[in-house]
């Protein structure tokens, strides 16, 4: 008995904590929205990572104390760009402008993410869009959902007839990374229906968790990048793995998220 409700209570206080996270995420998302809308111009890499800073920092200052106050023993993932395993116990693993580098070009495809990340795994994530309002949130074992909507993976059962996504890992990447996107990409240019190549890997992955996309792959990547949507994928019904369909851990080198239908298939295209 003393099992179930400590289980009950610990799932009460995730849930709590998620709404809690949603808040701060659309705080900060507010605050990057305001400086929204003109083409920040740069004639150096140093001008370009000065320009990023300013758009980080703006949303760390709301995001790091409100998400500390939150879980004060968890610890504070400092640079998104990391991967691999992290250390045992909680951790925060936020992206606190993610396609920061669409914002400061106007476009309109970035977001704020957070996650609570537990033993090395995702327990929670909220992933807010200011410029749509759209909040989207999971939580492991209670769904992934939108705004308060459940969200399901779509049921395609024929990578022919699929909309799948990719995205770089990041800028300066290794070479090997480099022509492994590139010849997935065309793999996938004669396997599926339509292929997308873009930044930031989430929002890819928000939209293979509504549905709208069947698939997304990566090689490489970080942790920030890859963890709020795998856990809403999973939530929403998806199936995760790597690129050769091996179980997927943030110390692997590829990652694929696919509708059950076509994960299969897909996963045959990128091995070949």
């Amino acid at each position: 008995m003393s099992e179930t409700l400590q289980t009950t209570d610990v799932a009460a206080s995730d849930a709590d904590l998620l709404a809690q996270t949603a808040i701060a995420v659309r705080e900060a998302g507010s605050a990057l929205r305001e400086r929204f809308g003109e083409v920040v111009r740069y004639e150096s890499r140093e001008e370009l990572m000065r320009a990023l800073a300013v758009n980080d920092d703006m949303a760390l200052d709301i995001l790091r104390p409100r998400l500390t106050g939150l879980r004060p023993q968890a610890g504070w993932v400092e640079d998104e760009l990391d991967g691999g395993a992290l250390p045992a116990g909680e951790w925060w693993v936020v992206d606190p402008a993610e396609g920061n580098v669409n914002h400061l070009h106007a476009l309109p495809e970035w977001a704020v993410t957070a996650t609570l990340v537990r033993e090395n795994q995702p327990v929670l994530t909220a992933v807010h869009l200011p410029l749509t309002g759209e909040t989207y949130t999971a939580l492991t074992g209670a769904g992934a959902h939108l705004d308060g909507r459940p969200l399901h993976v779509s049921q395609t059962a024929d990578l022919d007839l699929s909309i799948v996504a990719t995205s770089q890992a990041r800028p300066d990447e290794d070479e090997k990374v480099v022509r492994q996107v590139g010849s997935s990409t065309t793999a996938m240019l004669f396997d599926a229906l339509v292929v997308r190549v873009a930044v930031p890997a989430t929002l890819h992955l928000l939209n293979v968790a509504a549905g709208r996309i069947d698939g997304f792959w990566q090689f490489a990547g970080a942790r920030a990048d890859l963890l709020p949507g795998a856990l809403l994928v999973t939530e929403a019904g998806g199936r995760i793995s790597d690129a050769e369909g091996r179980p997927w851990t943030p110390q692997s080198q590829s990652f694929l998220a696919a509708a059950p239908g076509v994960h299969a298939e897909a996963v045959s295209t990128l091995s070949r």
